[in-house]
Parts: structure tokens; sequence; C-alpha cells
């Protein structure tokens, strides 16, 4: 029985407080609800003009809208920024106005360098072919004066040695001899004969008697305007294979002296003979 009447209880609180929220929640909703406003407006009949009770109006025309022009950009004065990369342009430009300017250079110098380098080398090229005509003009006056030599032998071993121009013999020992003044471009002093067309012999030292073979030893010489010899070389016709008596030899041949003459230089030649006591 108890517990009929709590249940029945319990039920009609519940059913109490479902009712207050239904209505709390409708009262909620109403006062949130938008009110309708009803808006004024001119009557306005549909219809002719005969319905309407009169003519359409004149369209009444717009005023036009005037056009505002925008005012011109204000300039501006450069910043910083702009100023720095303007500042950094014109270094790169000067930087590369001064990298071309040294390449320039450097091909100017290059091109100098070269040119100065094929100059050396044709004056080289010169210089040794005068030498080589040189040395082959005093070869072939060696040669020639070979055969006046031996052509000279035979006429003194037929008539005595009283020609002139004759060979003489000896060794190479004494001091430097004296030639004679009669200008007949070639003869034969101590054993040891010369050959220099249109000159006269001065001196001509004998060679030292610090020499190791027998033999002959043909010199090169070429003599300038004032008789001094410039150059001394060994020449075909020679028999000596020794290094130092062919030494002596050159160093006699450079000490010799001969008259002037107005040739700048002038090739000739000396032979040397050596015998071993």
């Amino acid at each position: 029985m108890n517990n009929d009447k709590k249940a029945k209880i319990e039920s009609g609180v519940s059913t109490l407080l479902i009712m207050a929220l239904l209505y709390l929640l409708l009262w909620y909703i109403s006062i949130d609800a938008p009110q309708e406003v009803e808006e004024e407006g001119i009557e306005v009949a549909f219809g002719t003009s005969e319905d309407g009770g009169g003519a359409e109006p004149d369209a009444i025309p717009m005023p036009a809208t005037p056009v505002t022009q925008a005012p011109p950009p204000t300039p501006q004065a450069p910043s910083d920024n702009d100023l720095m990369v303007q500042d950094d342009e014109e270094a790169l430009q000067l930087a590369k106005q001064r990298e071309e300017e040294r390449k320039r250079r450097a091909e100017e110098e290059e091109m100098i360098r070269k040119q100065r380098e094929e100059e050396a080398r044709v004056e080289a090229e010169r210089v040794a072919r005068e030498q080589q005509l040189a040395e082959e003009r005093a070869r072939k006056a060696a040669e020639e004066q070979e055969k006046r030599d031996r052509a000279n032998n035979m006429m003194s071993g037929m008539f005595g040695n009283n020609q002139p121009g004759a060979q003489g013999s000896g060794t190479t020992q004494g001091a430097a001899t004296q030639g004679s003044n009669n200008p007949v471009g070639h003869g034969s002093v101590g054993g040891n004969n010369w050959s220099l067309a249109g000159r006269n012999l001065k001196s001509l030292p004998k060679p030292s008697t610090q020499f190791n073979q027998e033999g002959k030893v043909v010199v090169n010489i070429q003599v300038n305007a004032a008789g001094k010899v410039i150059s001394a070389t060994v020449g075909e016709g020679t028999t000596v294979s020794d290094y130092q008596t062919r030494q002596v030899a050159l160093e006699a041949a450079r000490k010799a002296e001969f008259s002037a003459s107005e040739n700048k230089i002038q090739v000739g030649t000396i032979t040397y003979t050596f015998k071993l006591n």
C-alpha cells in the first residue's frame, strides 16, 4: 500500500516538472521570435490610364554623376634601399670596365711579347746564317791556301826555299814572330801558315808547348777592321783530335794581329803544325 502511494507521488512530481519545463521553453521562444512590422508605402494602382484615373507621368531624368579624376601621384624621394641598389649597380659597372681594361692591357702585352720573340728569332737566324757563311768562306779560303801551300812546297823542293810565301819548318817553341809589311795576304812563319786576303801579318804568337799530339790544327779566324782576331774556331783539314792541343792552337790564334783594313769583318785561317821533341 505504501509503495503504491509513493509511486503516485513521484509520478505527479515528475509530471509537474515536465510541464514547468515546457512552459519555460515556450515562453523563451516567444520572447526571441522577431515581430513583423507593417511597412508603410505608396498605394499603386495596376491597370490602364482609364482604370487608374489619369495618364502615366513622364520619366524624370536622373542627374549625371560627375566623373572625378584621380590626382597625379606625388613624387617620392628615393629611399635608402634605392640608393644602395644604385650604388651597387655603379660599382658593378666600374668593376666590369676595370676588368675589360685589364684584359685589353694583357692582350697588348702578350702581342708585344710575341712580336719581340719573333724579332729575336729572326735576328738569331740572321746571325746564324752570317756565321755559317763566314765559316764557309773561311773553310774555302783555308782549302785554297792549303792548295797554294802545297804548290809552293813543290816549287821549293824543285828550286830551293827562296820563293815568296814558302813554308818553313820547325817546332812550336819560341816567342811571337813579327811579320813583314808586304801585304801578300798569306805566308808562313816558324812552320805555321796564315791566310788573310789583302792584309799583312803583324804578329803571330807561337802556341804553347803544353800539347799532347803531333799533327796540324787549322783555325778559322775572323778579323775586325783594326786587325784584331775576334773569333777563332777549329776548321776542316785539322789532323789533331786531342782537345788540349786544339785549345793551345785556338789560344795562340786569338793573339794574332794583322794590318788594319776598311773591311769591318774579314775571315781567314791560321794553320799550326805541332811536333813532339
